[in-house]
């Protein structure tokens, strides 16, 4: 995109890979003509103040297909270790250099650009934020999930963090608020009882009777919450579904 002069380059960094503990192979998955991880990279493409758009998937074998599909959608691919995804966004970083990235996962197709792009304004208004996103309080449905991270905080991380911090990226940033200036978006009224990631068949059937719905264009978190509101019988399939907790 074009950009002004000494203006601040965010980038998006997709994290995904083909073997999932509780639904192998989702982030390839049909949906609507396109693989969900092509719903999520036309989403951050979308996505207003957005320069690049990278997928960081593992070096495995396995993960071959996720890179051509990301390819194939027009984004970037970073690879790096399957099992240290701080290391993936490092090699990110370090392939694609940006200010900031704004980390998204490839099992959220219905992520909302317009919410993407209140983050990248923000941190433009105020680069010197930390870490922005849209989870740091949840009053989202879970799949509109989106964090910007400043890039030298990201990089601190990369030398520093340990354990589950390094799977979960950030996790070691918005746990230290004393530490890390962290701010957000909270919408009103309220929607986190609501589920539309992907980690299971119960929620692969929420997210395609939304589809049915709304058909195939980039989300609405709006939108989708109204059809979840009038459809409880779609919403209650997946409302069981614990997400995993972080472990410290």
């Amino acid at each position: 995109m074009d950009r002004a002069p000494g203006a601040h380059v965010v980038n998006a960094v997709i994290q995904a890979r083909a073997s999932s503990t509780r639904l192998p192979g989702k982030v390839l998955r049909p949906l609507s003509g396109r693989s969900v991880l092509g719903w999520v990279v036309r989403a951050a493409a979308a996505s207003p103040g957005i320069d690049d758009v990278v997928v960081a998937t593992s070096t495995e074998a396995e993960d071959d297909a996720v890179a051509a599909e990301a390819e194939r959608h027009g984004a970037l691919v970073a690879r790096g270790p399957l099992d240290d995804v701080l290391a993936r966004f490092a090699v990110a970083i370090e392939s694609y250099p940006a200010d900031a990235v704004v980390r998204l996962t490839a099992d959220c197709p219905l992520l909302d650009p317009a919410l993407i792009g209140q983050l990248v304004t923000l941190w433009r208004a105020r680069p010197s934020l930390d870490y922005l996103s849209t989870t740091l309080v949840r009053t989202l449905p879970r799949g509109f999930d989106a964090e910007l991270v400043r890039a030298e905080v990201l990089a601190e991380q990369v030398e520093t963090a340990r354990g589950a911090d390094r799977e979960h990226v950030t996790s070691g940033i918005y746990s230290r608020p004393e530490t890390y200036s962290c701010s957000g978006i909270v919408v009103s009224p309220s929607a986190e009882d609501l589920r539309v990631t992907l980690d299971t068949a119960e929620d692969w059937a929420v997210i395609e009777g939304v589809v049915a719905e709304l058909g195939d264009r980039v989300g609405d978190w709006r939108e989708v919450v109204a059809v979840l509101r009038a459809r409880p019988d779609l919403a209650k399939l997946n409302a069981h579904v614990e997400q995993k907790k972080v472990a410290r």
